[in-house]
């Protein structure tokens, strides 16, 4: 039963080195002239598409409409992100090393917290990108938002934009509840005694 929350805690860490391995985002943009969809994936330390022209096909689109290039080279969450990353997979280690109920639980406080900022990075430099066009741009539509959704769909223009977490972030996420709950749940029980009865050993479990 102790055993649990090192378990989940692990997971926890296995799940957001894993970013490194999966795209935490994908946009897709669908319109008459793309059928099957332009898709654009943002990594921890890249962004790239399903095709290797994607970026580039994705920028003709932006510059003509007036919004700026996307450069992975000048975004800087690409570069910090991944230390981030790097820095909580160490303080899981040192979590389990320490392996006490408060260490999990501030780990889940700090994770929770350094993911609500990175929605709100995200969702700034959507909104940069959407609304700060250019004036020269060769397509002007006064009052139109080029900003594609947070999550779920939106119609911009003539193109069907969606957006969604791919299926490593619902795993990461339900990992993490996973380890508060188990401990919390380690955290009200008693510590291992043989003369417990069946069924406090059944509470703890």
């Amino acid at each position: 039963m102790k055993a649990l929350p090192r378990l989940c805690m692990m997971l926890a860490i296995a799940g957001i080195l894993s970013l490194f391995l999966f795209p935490m985002w994908k946009i897709i943009l669908y319109a008459p002239q793309y059928p099957t969809g332009v898709q654009m994936n943002i990594w921890i330390n890249k962004i790239d598409g399903t095709e290797p022209g994607t970026l580039q096909n994705v920028n003709i689109l932006n510059h003509y409409v007036g919004m700026k290039f996307i450069e992975p080279d000048s975004i800087p969450e690409l570069t910090y992100f991944p230390m981030v990353i790097l820095g909580m997979a160490v303080l899981g280690l040192i979590a389990l090393l320490i392996n006490r109920p408060w260490s999990y639980l501030s780990w889940m406080i700090i994770m929770i917290i350094l993911s609500a900022i990175g929605f709100y990075d995200f969702y700034l430099w959507e909104y940069d990108y959407g609304h700060n066009l250019s004036d020269t741009a060769p397509i002007k539509i006064p009052g139109a938002s080029f900003q594609p959704p947070l999550f779920g769909t939106k119609i911009i223009v003539n193109f069907t934009a969606v957006s969604f977490h791919i299926s490593e972030g619902i795993w990461l996420v339900r990992v993490s509840f996973s380890v508060s709950l188990h401990i919390g749940s380690d955290a009200n029980c008693p510590d291992a005694n043989p003369d417990l009865t069946d069924h406090l050993a059944d509470r703890c479990l």
